[in-house]
Order: C-alpha cells, then structure tokens, then sequence
C-alpha cells in the first residue's frame, strides 16, 4: 500500500464515506446485509487472521474502513446489536477451531508413543513451563520495544526462574522413560490456535509462536468471543423489547394514517370550519346572483310583452283611423 493509499484509509477511517462528498466505493450503506457486521466491530477473523498459516482469504461480506466510521457514528444515536451478529459468526467459527483441534490431538494419540500416566504427567509439566516461558519472553520483548525496559527486566527474571524449573521437569521426564524414546519429538497441539508444539522446542521458537500474529490474533478473537457471550443474554432481551417497540410504533403510525381524516381538532378544526363558512358564503352569492339574474329576466320579458302591447295598439288603431276616412270619402 502506498503512502497515498495509507493517508485515504487513515481519513476514511475517520470521516466516514461523507468525506468531501465521496461515497463509499462499494455503493452500500453500513446497514447493508453484505457489510460484514464482525468486521464493523473490528473482530472479523478473515482480517485478523490474514498472512498467517490459516489465513482464510478475503471476506466473503464487504469490509470498508469508511463504513466502519459510519457505524461508529449511527450506533452513538441508534442501536444496531450488531455485537449479536458478531458473536454468532465468532462462534461458528472458533467451534470449526476447537473440532480441528481435538482432530488434531486424536490424529497425535494415534502416531505417537501412548505414554504411562506418569510420564505423561511429566511431559505435559515440561509443555506447560516451555509454554509460560514462550508467553513471557514474547511479553518482554513486546514491553521493550514500547520503552517499557523495567517491567520488560522484571518479566526476564520470572523466565531465568521458569527456565530453572524447566531444566528439572526435562531431567524427570528423561530419567522416566528409555533414552530412544526420549529423542522422539513429543508434539502437543495449542489451545488457542491449534498450532503444534514440540517438548524440545527452544525458547526462541516458543516465543516466535506465542508472540507470533497466529496465536495473538487467535486471541483477540476468543477475548472478543467471551466479551460478547459475557452480555449475550442482556443484550438479546434489548434487541427483542426494542423490536417489539418499533412493531407498535409503526402499527400506531398505520393506525393515525388510517384514520386521520376521521380525527377533527386544534387547527384542522379551525381549517375545516372556515373552509365550510366560506363555501357557504359562496353558495349564498351564487344563490343571490342567480335570484337576481331571474329577475332581471322577469323585469325584461315584462318590458317586451308592454312594448309589442303599444305596437299592437297603435297599428290597430292607426288602421281604424283609416277606414273611417275612407267612410267620408
């Protein structure tokens, strides 16, 4: 990744997919089902896990740093319980773990030399102090390169110790069995990461692999699991009274849709009151506009019928006028 790559992840971390009016690359929202809700709460195993001996490849769910940002910015006024879905996938995934790991040791019983009890005892208290000694020296080397040199000293003298123990556990075990079965490898599979370990594996190889990025990242991983397992329940019970909350909601809100026209009070009162006044002004001036034009129309065939009466008699009489000339004549 170049330094301009490193410094645009850096502010998509940050800012969110808003940055100076950007969206996201993929062209989905934090909420999307093909955002990968472990990876919002920084713990999906598929990044953790990248460039080591069980790297899983790419996330099958979309991983975006700006996202991320998003999520952290909703979830301070909204809760997504997302650490629900989170939990389910870390779960599924660390139980494909544990099941590879008693394969593991089943395959081991098979192969190896089946021990006595008590040389079992013996092997497995030299795995155990070869263990602490891999965790210190790992711890010791972590505190030294964060300038933490006190506590890295204090931590190499409890490893001087252990490696003491160590020696004599070794020499038990070696007096306990015949010396070609010693020189044997007697493997033992981690806990955590279902690594293999040998019992004459030095204190340099033991602290590559307990300060290795396999068995740190493995974990992250089982801490995140039982933080969120330590809250499960609390936080299935939220989810499902919060579920049963916006159910109401929304069936209050179909509910005034559904009846708003039949709700009259406040201003919609006062609208509807004066929308009806007003109509009924309406309704008086065209009744008053139409009594008027019927009026008009009486006094105008009033007016005609008077005026072809006077026609009428004034032909008549004009005509009556002229017979009685014509009666002197």
């Amino acid at each position: 990744m170049t330094a301009h790559d490193q410094m645009r992840a850096m502010l998509d971390q940050l800012m969110g997919t808003g940055r100076n009016g950007e969206t996201t690359k993929y062209q989905v929202k934090f909420n999307d089902p093909k955002v990968c809700k472990s990876f919002l709460l920084g713990c999906c195993p598929h990044e953790i896990l990248t460039s080591t001996r069980m790297d899983l490849g790419e996330c099958p769910r979309i991983h975006d740093l700006a996202l991320r940002a998003d999520f952290e910015k909703a979830q301070a006024t909204k809760d997504y319980f997302y650490d629900l879905d989170a939990m389910e996938h870390l779960q599924a995934f660390i139980s494909d773990c544990d099941r590879r790991t008693e394969a593991a040791k089943q395959r081991l019983a098979e192969t190896q030399e089946e021990l006595s009890a008590e040389v079992a005892v013996k092997a497995n208290s030299v795995h155990e102090l070869a263990e602490q000694i891999g965790q210190k020296l790992a711890k010791a080397e972590q505190l030294g390169e964060e300038g933490f040199v006190d506590e890295s000293m204090k931590l190499m003298e409890e490893v001087d110790e252990l490696r003491k123990r160590k020696l004599e556990a070794e020499q038990e075990y070696r007096n306990s069995m015949p010396a070609s079965s010693y020189q044997q490898q007697k493997l033992r599979v981690c806990e955590v990461c279902s690594a293999y370990l040998g019992i004459h594996d030095n204190d340099r190889r033991l602290a590559d692999h307990f300060g290795g990025k396999l068995h740190l990242g493995f974990i992250k991983i089982r801490e995140k699991l039982a933080e969120l397992e330590k809250t499960a329940d609390k936080r299935k019970e939220e989810k499902r009274k919060t579920r049963d909350r916006d159910r109401d909601d929304s069936r209050d809100d179909r509910y005034r849709e559904r009846h708003r026209e039949q709700y009259v009070g406040g201003r919609e009162l006062d609208r509807r009151s004066k929308r009806h006044r007003s109509r009924s002004r309406d309704r008086k001036e065209r009744e008053q506009r139409s009594d008027r034009d019927r009026d008009n129309r009486s006094r105008s065939h009033r007016s005609r019928s008077r005026s072809r009466d006077r026609r009428s008699h004034s032909r008549h009489s004009s005509s009556s006028d002229k017979r009685r000339d014509r009666d002197r004549d």
